[in-house]
């Protein structure tokens, strides 16, 4: 598998621990959105954002390794925010599961989430050999 960072001067550089867009090769896995829940609890570990993405990001990862792939293996990651205002806090985490050649991202505020509680959702493509 191999994932490098697509970078020209013609589109704006990335913002944050993100590559303006990603070239994969290899068979693809594709990890449904997570919400910050525990799977231990079946519930959230708090109402803060970066705990919930701290687990939601957890989730991603055991999904990955149960296929055989790890977080380097991410090449694009979407993230759903009930509040935009939280985008930062969300940032400061997703920039501890991810390492250059980051992920393409697209992060969103929607209306809402499947469950009240949550604050956070991300899905993840991952590409391995």
């Amino acid at each position: 598998m191999a994932i490098s960072a697509i970078k020209t001067d013609k589109a704006p550089a990335a913002l944050g621990p993100y590559s303006a867009g990603t070239v994969a090769t290899g068979t693809s896995i594709h990890v449904s959105g997570q919400l910050g829940i525990n799977p231990e609890t079946g519930d959230y570990p708090s109402d803060d954002v970066a705990e919930q993405t701290r687990q939601s990001l957890t989730n991603v990862k055991n999904i990955l390794e149960a296929a055989g792939a790890s977080m380097a293996d991410v090449s694009e990651t979407e993230v759903l925010l009930t509040d935009i205002a939280d985008f930062k806090a969300m940032n400061e985490v997703y920039a501890e599961f991810f390492t250059a050649p980051y992920p393409a991202r697209a992060a969103f505020q929607v209306a809402a989430l499947p469950s009240p509680k949550a604050k956070v959702e991300i899905k993840a493509i991952a590409y391995k050999d």
